[in-house]
């Protein structure tokens, strides 16, 4: 799944919800002060923590698990009392409409004092969401393991022991020593190169020696080409190793009788799981580092190259005073293509725009025109725009009719992929996007448009002849009876992005029009799209059209698309790591890869569950495909119809769980799709992403602890 530019929210925005800034916390002094008394209270906390030992480490565990215990007990009762009421009261049960009131009062007592404090929409923000689902979870493993202990040892015994159990992994994870987690890290990297890890980074840099084997050099974006081949057989080699690194290094060190020395020594089984995460997530770094600067040297020497103009290749077209102006021709054919081009007498040219890139021209105007031209008189400079990072600027999509009406959409024309709507030719069907924050400053010569339209023909015609379209721009705040002013019309190109130009000023019928005088108005402009061949439609979808503000720096980038894969890898060892410390290695690795092949289909996952999806869900889906019954039409009313959706229901709040607990591990490859387009990838996105990375290592690592301390490694 792609990650949408369009819609990128800043990372605070993202982490602590809409309107955060309106919050009392967050004012200057306030948060500062928070954050000076949290800080000092865990700073105070760690280190009375870390000085219990014997019985007063004992007590203080007893004392910890006792409070959480008791805090995760009441605030869940307290949750689940006041849901109950509250489907009480909406089913109109009269004992506890009084009851769900008060509840309903005292609860919104609370929440109004949150919304002063986190902001109104404090609920939307990812960070507190993350609390609220790290907090249910804890409660679910406390309630179950305190029913196991109730049927062993009775209720009140139970409870002081999975207390005890809660104190005692709080301490023992304050505890952890980093001189004792670094040894442990370095004994996992050197199982790591003993396990053959320089094998992956031979195998890459082979495939590279031998790219050009399968590389079609006739592409028509070799760049996008050399950057997905390189990003993709990294991510897959490093992702492929660090999964069989962390799912079988527990359990191989199990059967070796590896462990047994380690757990012998004053380690921690904290210690033990952090040090295998730190261990390989520092060889897939080391490898990724490598890998990175290799292929940043192996797609500028695979993309560089030049072309030259022999003088029997052009031809005067220009005259004036019958002295030649102009000179047209093509270059020679290198890299299986040629380029067109325009030379004038200064020795300036133009070279037109082939395979997504151009040159810049260098030579003698002079020598092309001499009785006895050089065989090359000219020659070109590297290429040109192939290797970029757009900062695009997104603008607001709506459509119109073919009567010149508003409409929602534009118009189906059978897509299964409904990422784009249509809007058909020789009509008043227009797209209109409305661009926000383009001031004069920022476009002094104009706006550079760049589209990605998709095309759809009713009949043929000339299939060499791209489909027509034309821009307009309008005045946002102007009469709604006002018409747009045409700009240009332009052949579109499917599969490539087409870059369009509205120049400063520009004629309207007869008379001139200055883009930051006449249209534009308090920064915002209308840019409408219409299909202009008869029976043709172009496809769009909100980030279809956008205005190229800057370019950021395309290594930078190149790093940032390597960034993405490092947190998957992370992912990847977090999960390995977890399915280790409880299962043997050959189940561990296939959870493992069976929990990233379920993050693939997250976004799927969560239509399926929500009725977003044709078909229905799991079991009517299955039972269209045994009957081959078509996903549109409704299923006949009846018992079968009746028995299906109800077994639905249990099957869609599991698949709901289950894509709310794994990860959307598409998104995260989506970095490299973004690099390979030549899209710059935010900040905000990559902090946000190493966010998440970091929200799901955390519960790993408490989760894989507690599986390996439950574990009995002596009986294995």
């Amino acid at each position: 799944m792609e990650i949408d530019l369009a819609d990128v929210t800043p990372l605070l925005t993202w982490m602590l919800g809409p309107n955060w800034a309106e919050g009392r916390l967050f004012h200057p002094l306030a948060f500062t002060l928070f954050i000076l008394l949290v800080c000092g209270g865990l700073v105070w906390a760690i280190a009375r923590s870390r000085k219990g030992t014997g019985s007063v480490g004992r007590g203080a565990a007893l004392t910890i698990g006792g409070v959480s215990a008791a805090v995760i007990v009441i605030v869940a009762l307290a949750v689940l009392v006041w849901k109950l009421l509250s489907l009480g009261k909406t089913q109109q049960i009269a004992w506890t409409v009084p009851l769900a009131e008060s509840a309903e009062k005292f609860a919104n007592n609370w929440l109004e004092i949150l919304q002063w404090l986190l902001g109104p929409d404090w609920r939307q923000g990812a960070l507190y969401q993350w609390c609220m689902v790290v907090f249910f979870a804890a409660a679910a493993v406390f309630a179950i393991s305190w029913l196991i202990a109730t049927i062993r040892r009775g209720p009140g015994a139970a409870l002081q022991t999975a207390g005890r159990a809660i104190g005692e992994c709080v301490l023992d994870v304050v505890r952890i020593s980093p001189r004792r987690v670094a040894a442990l890290a370095w004994l996992g990297i050197k199982e790591s190169i003993r396990r053959r890890v320089i094998v992956v980074f031979l195998l890459f840099v082979v495939i590279l020696l031998f790219a050009g084997w399968f590389l079609d050099p006739e592409s028509v974006d070799p760049a996008r080409l050399y950057l997905s081949f390189v990003l993709s057989i990294t991510k897959y080699l490093v992702i492929l190793l660090v999964l069989f690194l962390s799912a079988l290094s527990l359990p191989a060190d199990i059967k070796s009788h590896t462990l047994y020395t380690i757990v012998t020594k004053p380690v921690r089984s904290s210690e033990v799981v952090l040090g295998r995460i730190a261990g390989f997530a520092a060889v897939a770094s080391c490898l990724l580092l490598i890998m990175a600067a290799i292929s940043y040297f192996f797609v500028l020497a695979g993309l560089a190259h030049t072309h030259q103009i022999k003088a029997e290749d052009v031809e005067v077209v220009g005259f004036a005073d019958g002295k030649p102006t102009e000179l047209r021709g093509h270059t020679t054919l290198d890299h299986h293509h040629r380029h067109k081009l325009v030379v004038y007498p200064s020795g300036e040219g133009r070279v037109e725009m082939e395979q997504g890139h151009w040159h810049n021209l260098k030579g003698d105007w002079s020598d092309l025109l001499a009785e006895q031209p050089p065989e090359t008189a000219f020659q070109l400079g590297q290429p040109k725009g192939m290797l970029e990072a757009r900062v695009p600027i997104y603008g607001k999509i709506r459509f119109l009719d073919s009567k010149g009406k508003p409409t929602e959409k534009g118009i189906n024309v059978g897509d299964e992929w409904t990422y784009r709507s249509y809007i058909g030719g020789g009509a008043e069907a227009a797209a209109i996007w409305t661009f926000d924050g383009v001031d004069e400053e920022r476009f002094p010569a104009g706006l550079p448009v760049e589209l990605n339209l998709g095309v759809f023909r009713t009949h043929k015609g000339d299939i060499e002849q791209g489909v027509l379209g034309s821009l307009w721009v309008r005045n946002p705040l102007a009469p709604e009876d006002e018409k747009p002013k045409l700009v240009r019309v332009f052949e579109s190109k499917e599969f490539q992005t087409d870059s369009q130009f509205i120049p400063r000023e520009f004629l309207a019928g007869d008379k001139t029009v200055d883009l930051f005088k006449d249209i534009v108005s308090d920064g915002k402009i209308e840019i409408w799209l219409r299909c202009d061949s008869r029976a043709q439609f172009l496809g769009v979808a909100q980030a279809d059209m956008y205005l190229r503000a800057t370019d950021a720096w395309f290594w930078w980038n190149f790093v940032k698309g390597y960034i993405g894969i490092w947190l998957l890898a992370l992912l990847v060892i977090g999960m390995g790591v977890l399915f280790s410390t409880f299962l043997s290695a050959p189940i561990a690795a296939l959870a493992t890869a069976g929990a990233l092949l379920g993050g693939l289909f997250h976004d799927f996952m969560t239509r399926l569950a929500m009725h977003e999806t044709y078909g229905g869900g799991p079991t009517e889906s299955f039972l269209r495909i045994v009957t081959q019954d078509n996903v549109v039409s409704e299923l006949k009313p009846g018992l079968q119809t009746t028995v299906v959706q109800t077994l639905d229901q249990p099957l869609e709040i599991g698949l709901r769980i289950i894509a709310a607990l794994l990860p959307d591990v598409s998104r995260f490859g989506a970095f490299s799709n973004l690099v390979a387009s030549g899209f710059n990838i935010p900040g905000d996105t990559i902090m946000t992403y190493a966010c998440r990375t970091f929200a799901y290592l955390l519960p790993m690592f408490v989760a894989g602890y507690l599986c390996l301390k439950n574990r009995e490694v002596a009986q294995q």
